[in-house]
């Protein structure tokens, strides 16, 4: 086995790296966070500039080609400084390139697919409910009813990140009410969001905050037949393998975490001093820092594990579950030495420690709770359903 990245990759990794401590550092992210009012639309132009939103469109399409192990690199690299705001950037890559890239039609992909390389289009997930969380598919209420020349839908999505300055909303409603399995006679919509009948609200939260979440109100919206994705009613085998490489992505995201707190931390116990001596000598937090450096070489094992599978081709829908359990849980958790090793200026907003902790908290919620991962990845033993 070769666990070394390709020339190609290592080259792209050393310069997104240079990219991210010149034009997002730490101090310059802070501040864009704390701004929780003001969506950071100076990131986005900033990634636009760089071409970062067509990494892994091909260059047919405008975009700048690169694999799933590219994406997660810049992943990776972009959350060391920014944290959960590298969302701005992986939400539009998920729900915009990513999903048409993978099962839009031909004219959907020429259309789309260059105006999001571009930086010209922003997209939302608009898929979680307020009765539904984790049981997405058990208590989908937002319906859509054909109409002539395309669909009416109605319903209501929460937690849906940056909806209120997007241009389209992947949207999922049912479309069949009377079906065997739960999964099925569901369909995807690409809704602009601007539509009539469209409603989007700011909701307050802990983290990510000037990323803005919302919720989003559909009041007999009307979409085309040709914002349509996928097949309808098959929406649920279109979205599987996208729910793989989001996974994936979380876990690169968390990754970027770890990074960031081991490196804030190194920094932190070499200068500081207590009882005569630098902090960095007291043997708890030289184990505190071995701890965050074990769960930063593990995770990214396992990252570029389930990335070169997907990249192949390969089932990896048992791993990516165990790479965003694994990883959500250890960003999190180094965040919280990073704060107890910092003391009082961990807590402080002055310190990016309090921003990871804020940030890496949601991942272990979403975009599934680990506690339904555990409940997959036990089931993937051949235990009995336990819900």
């Amino acid at each position: 086995m070769d666990f070394d990245l390709p020339e190609e990759h290592q080259a792209f990794r050393d310069v997104v790296r240079r990219w991210v401590d010149a034009e997002v550092p730490k101090e310059w992210s802070r501040k864009l966070e704390a701004d929780e009012h003001n969506y950071p639309q100076a990131l986005w132009e900033k990634f636009t500039e760089a071409g970062f939103h067509g990494i892994g469109i091909p260059e047919e399409f405008g975009g700048q080609g690169g694999d799933v192990l590219m994406q997660m690199l810049l992943a990776r690299e972009l959350a060391r400084s920014l944290g959960g705001l590298a969302w701005i950037w992986g939400i539009t890559s998920f729900a915009g390139s990513k999903s048409i890239g993978l099962y839009g039609s031909p004219e959907q992909k020429a259309k789309f697919l260059p105006e999001i390389a571009a930086g010209r289009l922003k997209a939302a997930i608009s898929f979680t409910e307020p009765s539904g969380g984790t049981d997405l598919l058990g208590n989908l209420a937002t319906t859509a009813e054909r109409v002539e020349g395309g669909w009416v839908l109605n319903g209501e999505k929460i937690w849906s990140s940056s909806a209120h300055v997007a241009d389209y909303l992947l949207c999922i409603a049912r479309t069949e009410k009377t079906v065997e399995k739960k999964h099925q006679g569901l369909t995807l919509f690409w809704v602009p969001a601007k539509s009539e009948g469209v409603k989007i609200t700011p909701l307050p939260k802990l983290g990510m905050r000037s990323m803005g979440s919302c919720t989003v109100v559909y009041e007999n919206v009307f979409v085309a037949d040709e914002n349509v994705l996928a097949e309808p009613n098959k929406a649920w085998y279109a979205l599987l393998p996208t729910l793989n490489n989001e996974r994936i992505m979380v876990g690169a995201f968390c990754l970027g975490v770890i990074d960031g707190v081991l490196e804030d931390a190194l920094a932190y116990v070499m200068q500081r001093k207590a009882f005569g001596k630098y902090i960095g000598q007291f043997q708890i937090l030289q184990h505190y820092i071995a701890e965050i450096a074990t769960m930063q070489t593990s995770t990214e094992l396992m990252l570029h594990y389930c990335a070169a599978k997907q990249a192949k081709g390969e089932n990896v829908g048992n791993e990516a579950n165990m790479l965003k359990l694994m990883a959500s849980e250890n960003a999190n958790t180094a965040a919280d030495l990073g704060i107890q090793i910092l003391g009082g200026m961990g807590y402080s907003a002055e310190t990016d420690m309090q921003r990871y902790w804020r940030d890496s908290r949601l991942w272990r919620i979403g975009p599934v709770t680990n506690e339904m991962i555990r409940n997959g990845i036990a089931e993937s033993l051949g235990l009995p359903r336990s819900f």
